[in-house]
């Protein structure tokens, strides 16, 4: 991995000379520096910590990817075999670390990038990077991943809470936890894994907030793995989707309303057409069966130390992991560019650019049902050819 040393101000550059700056060294952010070189147009990638694949490196420990590992590779590389299908996080790392290496893609770590606007001369795009850098590409893609600012709501009276209330990206491993009673609070793929990790780690009483009952998906049934399922459906009619997924649902998971968590009334891919990715089951419809989850009303805030639930009941538990999500933080990145929706996500991605303005790409923003290491691998070749295109 090769570690450029970029000039204080990079402004002298002619249009002819200027790389495409991928900004982000996670997979997408190095799919798409290798699919460029790979074309013969210099990619160079600014990651603003010290080595690649920062998010990866920071999830907590028993998190393995939900996709397959032939379907999970990146473009020119294939993941080991002996990584297993399921592949480890930090097995996930190693493998993003060997992609740079062998790639020898272009990476400067240490360079955060705070704004993002057209060059004055009209070709191509000013960033500006800390250290006072001032650097001008051809292009630009924006690859700062889909976590990128943890989302922690700001309940009323969570000032007067005496327990220990975190985000689920500190989390890491039940180890702290242990004879503790925990609230894990959201019920996406991040929340229900915590909420089995609690258990199988000790935790003297698991509680899982949920606002809106999920999808709950098997991760694999027969050796057919629901990514599979996703590949096929992901470009049928959205309506088509919801109905074939409910016999399928009543095939393969069990109803759980009378543990709190009822099927949804809304279908399947209508729910994923909202940002809502259906919970892969790791263990949660075992744990939720047996009451070594209790599923309980959602937050709506904190009274006299306690946490107060939407049911009106009030609970006091040692510890409260909010797996609520997180914000694509590209507001003061690009937002004064118009090219941002109501939500802060980009308003196009893969190869399409927005309208006013070209040269600017975006990957790694969507949550996609068939995979989101298989759509970057896909992105980043769809990429590098609309760049080559508008570059010639």
């Amino acid at each position: 991995m090769a570690d450029s040393r970029l000039s204080f101000t990079d402004l002298s550059a002619t249009p002819a000379d200027r790389p495409v700056y991928v900004v982000g060294a996670g997979p997408g952010g190095l799919a798409v520096a290798y699919a460029l070189r790979a074309r013969g147009v210099r990619a160079v990638v600014l990651e603003k910590s010290d080595r690649v694949g920062a998010s990866w490196r920071r999830h907590y420990d028993r998190l393995r990817l939900h996709t397959t590992r032939r379907l999970s590779a990146l473009p020119g590389l294939a993941i080991p075999r002996r990584f297993g299908r399921w592949v480890a996080r930090d097995d996930v790392v190693r493998y993003l670390e060997k992609y740079a290496e062998h790639h020898q893609l272009e990476i400067v770590t240490g360079v955060e990038v705070f704004r993002v606007e057209k060059a004055s001369d009209g070709a191509g795009w000013l960033l500006h990077a800390s250290g006072g850098r001032e650097l001008t590409g051809a292009a630009v893609v924006v690859a700062t991943g889909h976590n990128h600012t943890p989302r922690l709501p700001e309940w009323p009276g969570a000032e007067g809470y005496e327990g220990e209330l975190l985000h689920a990206s500190s989390y890491r491993n039940p180890k702290p936890y242990e004879g503790r009673d925990v609230l894990v609070v959201g019920v996406g793929n991040t929340g229900a894994e915590i909420a089995v990790d609690l258990v199988a780690g000790g935790a003297s009483r698991v509680r899982l907030a949920v606002r809106t009952a999920p999808h709950i998906v098997r991760r694999s049934t027969a050796g057919w793995a629901a990514q599979y399922t996703g590949i096929v459906v992901r470009r049928l009619p959205v309506r088509l989707v919801d109905r074939l997924a409910r016999p399928m649902a009543r095939l393969s998971t069990p109803d759980l309303s009378e543990h709190g968590l009822p099927r949804p009334e809304t279908g399947l891919y209508s729910r994923v057409r909202q940002g809502a990715i259906p919970v892969q089951d790791v263990g949660l419809i075992d744990a939720v069966r047996t009451g070594k989850v209790e599923i309980v009303a959602a937050v709506e805030g904190f009274e006299d130390g306690k946490v107060a639930l939407a049911d009106g009941t009030r609970i006091a538990p040692d510890a409260v992991i909010a797996a609520t999500g997180y914000s694509r933080g590209l507001d003061s990145l690009v937002g004064h560019l118009g090219v941002l929706d109501e939500r802060g996500r980009p308003t196009v991605h893969g190869a399409r650019t927005p309208k006013d303005a070209p040269g600017l790409y975006f990957t790694g923003f969507t949550n996609p049902i068939s995979g989101m290491f298989r759509e970057l691998a896909i992105d980043a070749e769809k990429i590098a050819k609309s760049v080559a295109r508008h570059l010639r």
